[in-house]
């Protein structure tokens, strides 16, 4: 019986091409590569007049003029499953760059370390060997604690970032008050979930209004979306620090807080409290009837907001105060 979810994955590629962006592989390292979708501008095709392994070579190009956006997944889906509603809204005024997390999409590698440092490591790297000097981070859930990761490593790389339904760090505090608000002995047991009613119980806490799917798509979804299960659990595993090693960077950075007012994983106060922590560079905004997937059940809000401060950021960055 056909995927219905993998049926659709030629029709997504063929929107992401028509938006402007195309797929292409980074190898960072011998073991570890990151699969991207990267403005079609910035790549092109080499054949090679003997038939080789090497045919058909794909090599980038000087990188693009327009300012550039990197679009961070969460936990539950690749790259351009979670970000669809935004790169078409994105590709007409920015350079739009979506990777996929390490076990995820293509992305593989062969290094044991599970550690969002890591993530944001290797996505440092990548971003670097594709001729990418300065970017904003848009990073969701997951995404928006590897993108806090990047800011800390690398301000001379990432110049702002719009944070959604993420935090600095997952304590072990933080994490059993979460999941024991929500109902679940685990985090594997809430984002790993191996049955159509565990992906039910994830999306009705995951969104503000219940979202009914027939059992067939939860099925398919299940299994295209939750593969490399064992790595997963382990990157869950590295995600959890103890409150001790905890602290507050000094972010250079301008960070936008863009949330669902109803997000259920991690409340609006807790965005309030990042806020008051990170000082007068941040703001904050809020979406009404959006919980913690506030990019997908309000995407034209979400797009207006967060193009009003990509515009704002680089309008500022090229007009710096006197």
């Amino acid at each position: 019986m056909v995927n219905l979810v993998e049926a659709q994955k030629p029709l997504l590629h063929g929107l992401m091409k028509m938006a402007g962006i195309s797929q292409y592989t980074v190898e960072i390292q011998p073991g570890t590569k990151m699969t991207f979708w990267v403005p079609s501008e910035t790549i092109k095709k080499q054949k090679q007049t003997n038939k080789s392994p090497n045919d058909n070579l794909i090599y980038t190009k000087p990188k693009p003029t327009k300012p550039i956006v990197v679009l961070i997944h969460g936990f539950a889906a690749e790259g351009i499953v979670t970000w669809q509603f935004q790169v078409g809204s994105l590709t007409k005024h920015y350079s739009v760059y979506v990777p996929d997390l390490l076990f995820f999409g293509g992305s593989t590698t062969d290094n044991s370390d599970r550690s969002p440092k890591f993530q944001a490591e290797c996505l440092t790297k990548a971003l670097r060997k594709l001729g990418i000097e300065k970017c904003t981070l848009v990073g969701f859930s997951y995404g928006g604690m590897v993108s806090f990761k990047m800011a800390e490593m690398c301000p001379d790389l990432v110049q702002g970032m719009v944070i959604s339904g993420s935090i600095l760090a997952m304590t072990d505090s933080l994490s059993q008050e979460t999941l024991e608000s929500l109902g679940f002995s685990s985090s594997s047991e809430l984002l790993l979930p191996s049955s159509v009613k565990g992906l039910k119980a994830l999306l009705q806490v995951a969104a503000h209004k219940n979202l009914w799917f027939p059992d067939r798509l939860h099925k398919d979804f299940l299994e295209v979306m939750f593969n490399n299960r064992k790595e997963k659990a382990e990157l869950l595993e590295g995600l959890v620090i103890s409150n001790k090693d905890t602290t507050i960077p000094n972010f250079p950075q301008r960070i936008h807080l863009l949330w669902g007012q109803k997000d259920q994983f991690f409340k609006l106060d807790l965005a309030q409290n990042m806020k008051e922590q990170f000082g007068d560079n941040t703001t904050l905004e809020a979406i009404d009837k959006a919980g913690h997937l506030v990019h997908l059940e309000r995407p034209c809000v979400y797009n207006r907001r967060l193009k009003n401060f990509l515009d704002s950021l680089y309008t500022e960055d090229e007009n710096p105060p006197k």
